[in-house]
This record gives structure tokens, C-alpha cells and sequence, in this order.
């Protein structure tokens, strides 16, 4: 019995902590939910096609998991959601979920992506690609493109926007 409590205390002292973080590339779930806070992202409510059709701007974000540029821009993609997830559509595309073709439709996420994570496609409500870069796009860069969609006036001579809750997490209990 003494045995197995030094032993068991044994383990328990040399267990080392998780081995992943937001600053390293290893897997330890979906970015957008324990990165970005945002498990309203995931998965994303619409198809690319369907957003296409239902005349909206579209922002795809391309990303893996267990890249370490793609779980700190999480933050990023959560907090253009605040802003403009009401009137655009948000699909995060997992690259590996992308099947291996030759060629995509329009309406296809292979179609805009380009071999980089996290890379940011923004589509307007025609599904003309107005902003496709890779990289950690700045959330202002991102935001004058948005501006620009939907006729807003420049950071510089708007009021400053107020972000709508996302995911708003209540401890009451209903009945």
C-alpha cells in the first residue's frame, strides 16, 4: 500500500504541465474556441456557396490548429466577428478539411486558398474578392476593407464602434 502512494505521488510531481500554448505549434484543440473565445465560429453557420448566394460579404479565414500564427490571430478574426458578424458571414476553413483537387468552383474555400495559414480572403456581396492576403493581417487593415463594403466612414471621422457580445456566457439558471 506504501508503495503504490509513493509511486502514485511520484507521478503526480513528474507529470509534466500541457505541453501546448498560443505560442508554440502544437495541437490542443480548435483555435477560434480556446484562443479567440469564440466558439460561435465554429463550425461556421453557412457554406461559402450559400453565403454567395445570400448576397453578403463573406470572410473566409484559412488556418490549422497547431500553428502558433493562426492561434494568436483567432483574437483577431473574434473581434472583427464583434464588429461585423451580423451583416457578413464568417467561415473559418480548417485547410485540412480542404479536399485535394486540381481545380475548385467559386463557391469552393480550395478555390481562394493560396498554401499559407492563417490567410484572409474577404469576399464582397457580388463574391469579388476584395482582400485576399496571408499572414497575421492587421485588424485595421481588415476593418478599411470592411469600411470601404459597407459605406462607413474611416476609423479617423467615425464614432468608434461598439462590438456586440459573441458569446456572452451566463452563470444563472433558467426555469
Amino acid at each position: 500500500m506504501t508503495l503504490v502512494a509513493v509511486l502514485s505521488c511520484l507521478l503526480l510531481i513528474g507529470t509534466p504541465p500541457a505541453l501546448a500554448g498560443i505560442n508554440d505549434d502544437y495541437f490542443e484543440g480548435n483555435v477560434f474556441v480556446l484562443y479567440g473565445g469564440n466558439g460561435s465560429l465554429v463550425p461556421p453557420k453557412v457554406t461559402l456557396a450559400q453565403s454567395l448566394q445570400a448576397d453578403k460579404p463573406t470572410l473566409l479565414v484559412f488556418y490549422v490548429d497547431d500553428s502558433k500564427d493562426c492561434k494568436q490571430y483567432a483574437v483577431v478574426v473574434s473581434r472583427l466577428q464583434a464588429f461585423y458578424g451580423r451583416a457578413a458571414d464568417f467561415i473559418p476553413v480548417s485547410v485540412d478539411s480542404i479536399p485535394a483537387k486540381s481545380t475548385y468552383e467559386t463557391t469552393e474555400p480550395g478555390y481562394y486558398y493560396k498554401g499559407f495559414v492563417p490567410q484572409v480572403v474577404l469576399l464582397d456581396r457580388s463574391g469579388k474578392e476584395v482582400l485576399n492576403e496571408k499572414g497575421q493581417v492587421p485588424f485595421e487593415r481588415v476593418d478599411d476593407v470592411f469600411r470601404e463594403l459597407f459605406n462607413l466612414q474611416p476609423r479617423s471621422q467615425s464614432v468608434q464602434l461598439k462590438p456586440r457580445l459573441v458569446n456572452e456566457f451566463s452563470t444563472e439558471l433558467a426555469e
